[in-house]
């Protein structure tokens, strides 16, 4: 009498790492690799980070990686991708007041990378060399160092910065922009779910947003860069040619030659206007003598 065959029992962790590394045999909607998802969140990983609203940590999601990196795959791939709400921390401003940060999950930070990874390299060779917030291979040095030139070729310069840059862009113009560069469905897709994902408070408080992207989430800076890049620096680039300019993020300046471009100021606070959604304060319009252009 033989010895009886018991069903091979498969540990799950052997399944997980089937499902990862088996290739994508089933017909999905959309055609996402999982090498992005992957690449994604070695990203996220490097840059740490702290926990959403579903508090779970870096080292929490490491813990069950494979199984959750299929999950996010399958569900992004899927269309059933759902943002979860992004938990609104309040930071105190040094002048006074507060602004909101938001944090989205580990997951969802990692979604935001795959988005990223594939919108960037299209959108970055339209954006304009005086753009420098955000930007590859640019930085806040760099916005300096062409600041400290041109405040001593001009002898006129116009300093203005954009209150709540992130809080308050227009949900309908910025997706028009992006449909200019793209017409990929998933990007398209979870941009806007993005865009309309409620905040959440720390006691647990849901708002639901219309407007603005949150200040903190990984796809942001890039939609904001966009949203300007349309709204002033192409606007800057067709109306006033002469007048060099530079932006980082909502931070802007443009130097003039005589007092008579303040015209050209006014210009930008109506480009920056309510039309567009977003509202500005004019920091200052002043002369450079000697003793005020940067060393």
């Amino acid at each position: 009498m033989g010895m009886e065959q018991r069903p091979r029992v498969m540990q799950r962790s052997t399944l997980v790492n089937q499902r990862w590394e088996e290739p994508m045999e089933k017909a999905r909607p959309f055609a996402i690799p999982k090498q992005a998802v992957w690449t994604a969140y070695r990203k996220v990983r490097a840059n740490q980070g702290a926990a959403g609203i579903d508090d779970v940590s870096i080292e929490a999601f490491d813990r069950d990686w494979k199984d959750n990196l299929y999950k996010l795959w399958n569900r992004l791939s899927s269309g059933s991708y759902f943002p979860p709400p992004v938990k609104a921390v309040p930071i105190p401003k040094k002048g006074g007041g507060e602004r909101i940060l938001g944090v989205p999950t580990v997951a969802d930070r990692i979604a935001q990378t795959v988005v990223k990874d594939y919108l960037e390299p299209i959108l970055e060779p339209c954006f304009l060399d005086d753009s420098y917030g955000y930007r590859l291979g640019k930085s806040a040095h760099d916005a300096l160092a062409i600041t400290r030139k041109r405040c001593w070729q001009y002898d006129w310069v116009l300093e203005y910065d954009i209150r709540g840059l992130f809080d308050h862009i227009d949900h309908e113009l910025l997706l028009r922009a992006v449909r200019k560069h793209t017409d990929c469905r998933w990007v398209l897709l979870y941009i806007e779910r993005w865009l309309t994902a409620p905040f959440e408070t720390v006691g647990g408080q849901v708002q639901a947003r219309h407007k603005g992207t949150p200040q903190g989430g990984v796809v942001s800076p890039l939609l904001a860069n966009l949203f300007l890049h349309y709204v002033f620096d192409e606007w800057m680039r067709r109306n006033h040619p002469q007048n060099p300019w530079a932006r980082y993020a909502g931070s802007i300046r443009s130097w003039l030659v005589t007092a008579g471009g303040l015209n050209t100021g006014w210009g930008v606070l109506h480009v920056v206007s309510p039309d567009c959604s977003l509202t500005g304060r004019w920091a200052s319009f002043r002369w450079l003598d000697d003793g005020s252009r940067m060393s």
